[in-house]
């Protein structure tokens, strides 16, 4: 039987109703985001199982409202017909506070100008069909995936994981009527292996809208995985230099999210923290280049839904076009601030924090070469593959990605040596505008998440074909 829209939040939305109606009397702006999140995290080790709640299951509701100056909020985790007015007393309450700051000398607000909204009201779903797997059916999956990989000779340790998130929720301002029913899921599998007194390790994953596809996925890419762990027994590291590389779509996607990640979102235009404000119109990578980043790509993964958290419907924003900014991404305060609209990018780690500009889907556009091409065209260099690490600085551009595994490659040949790990250093536009070939088909990965700093986590994917670069190694 095939998952539905919260009963919960169904059974609130009466009352949120009449919470808006009641808030629209006061207030020339009120919104109320109410979500209702629920999943499972399981992983079956060598030595043991842990079963519990996904980290990014939450239910609850926060109101925004335009208090004549700029906007609050207020977050609580119940309503019933009971507590609305209590709800609207502490909403004046804060809003109470938010005036004494504006009589300070010291402190200065900002002043926002009121949403330009549209009228629209909707019901969305995804859902996934198939009977839903309790947590004995999923340990008793994952064992079988884990016991594949821990007879394989040299393994010490082994193990597979799964999460999945059934999605409900609902938005309701001055002019909208939305909600939204989604899922989620991903696992992994992680093979050490010990071999001549060296331990290594390595690990795969798959990620996707079908929570029951996962152990498929998982069970292909077990062998890849330990073979993977093999191949690093002794692997040293590269000699530094700059070095003809083959990027694996997954590390094709870490490229695109830290060099094009956080450096366009548009709420760092606001503050003056991203060099890519300056850059738009202008070229910062190759011809070959086309880059999308929204909820509403032509791949569904993880990130993908159909409004965000401020009642914006899902774009499919093209960043870079064969070679050129476009534009960010943005909620829709920053918009409002830039005076550019909304791209359904604003996302809160859940409803008691802070709506940011965030990532979704993150990914290469594809292009018209093979992999067998890309291979014979290098003369020395390598092929990068199970990415680990990234990092970037959007004030400056500069980007920084780790690897496990780099695969050497001479004359248009693999010398099957394999070295590890790898460390990508640059400057974005110098990284994205040495790309000169780029194959056909994409993939997405949504196995990790993706915090603002080093805070606010949110599901994030990012992806590609297979691309060849020219980067710094070291």
């Amino acid at each position: 039987m095939s998952k539905q829209f919260s009963e919960y939040l169904r059974s609130t939305l009466p009352l949120l109703e009449q919470l808006i109606e009641t808030l629209k009397n006061r207030y020339a702006y009120c919104s109320i985001l109410g979500v209702d999140s629920n999943g499972k995290s399981i992983s079956v080790g060598s030595h043991n199982i842990n079963v519990g709640e996904n980290s990014f299951a939450e239910r609850g509701f926060v109101v925004r409202v335009h208090n004549g100056k700029n906007y609050a909020e207020y977050s609580f985790n119940d309503i019933n017909k009971n507590n609305i007015k209590n709800i609207v007393d502490e909403i004046e309450d804060e809003l109470l506070l938010n005036a004494r700051y504006k009589k300070s000398k010291y402190i200065e607000l900002e002043q926002y100008k009121l949403f330009n909204e549209e009228k629209i009201k909707k019901d969305f779903s995804r859902v996934y069909e198939g009977e839903e797997l309790d947590a004995k059916d999923i340990v008793t999956n994952l064992t079988e995936i884990k016991n594949q990989l821990a007879a394989k000779d040299f393994v010490i340790n082994a193990s597979a994981s799964f999460q999945q998130l059934d999605i409900s929720k609902v938005f309701i301002s001055n002019k909208k009527h939305l909600t939204q029913f989604y899922t989620w899921a991903a696992g992994s599998v992680v093979a050490v292996v010990s071999k001549d007194d060296d331990i290594r390790y390595s690990y795969s994953s798959t990620s996707g809208v079908e929570p029951n596809a996962i152990f498929d996925g998982l069970k292909k890419i077990t062998d890849k995985t330990y073979q993977d762990a093999m191949s690093l027994i002794n692997a040293e590291a590269p000699k530094s230099g700059v070095y003809d590389i083959i990027a694996c779509p997954d590390i094709t996607g870490l490229i695109a999210h830290e060099a094009f990640g956080h450096g366009v979102e548009m709420d760092m235009f606001v503050k003056g923290r991203s060099k890519g404000a300056n850059y738009v119109g202008k070229r910062v990578a190759s011809d070959l280049v086309t880059m999308h980043e929204g909820a509403k790509g032509e791949k569904l993964e993880v990130a993908s839904y159909f409004f965000d958290d401020e009642g914006v419907l899902a774009h499919d924003t093209i960043e870079i076009k064969n070679g050129i900014l476009q534009t960010g991404v943005s909620d829709a305060i920053s918009a409002l601030v830039l005076g550019t609209e909304p791209t359904g990018n604003g996302k809160r780690e859940s409803f008691e924090r802070k709506v940011y500009t965030r990532m979704t889907n993150t990914y290469f556009e594809g292009g018209t070469n093979t992999l067998e091409e890309m291979i014979a065209s290098i003369k020395h260099g390598f092929m990068i593959e199970v990415g680990y690490s990234g990092m970037e600085d959007p004030k400056n551009w500069g980007i920084q990605c780790a690897a496990l595994i780099g695969r050497e490659i001479k004359n248009g040949k693999f010398t099957g040596k394999v070295c590890s790990p790898i460390m990508m250093t640059g400057y974005v536009p110098d990284l994205l505008c040495s790309i000169s070939m780029l194959t056909t088909d994409i993939e997405l990965f949504g196995s990790g998440a993706c915090g603002k700093g080093y805070k606010e986590w949110v599901k994030v994917s990012d992806g590609g074909p297979y691309l060849k670069a020219r980067v710094n190694i070291g």
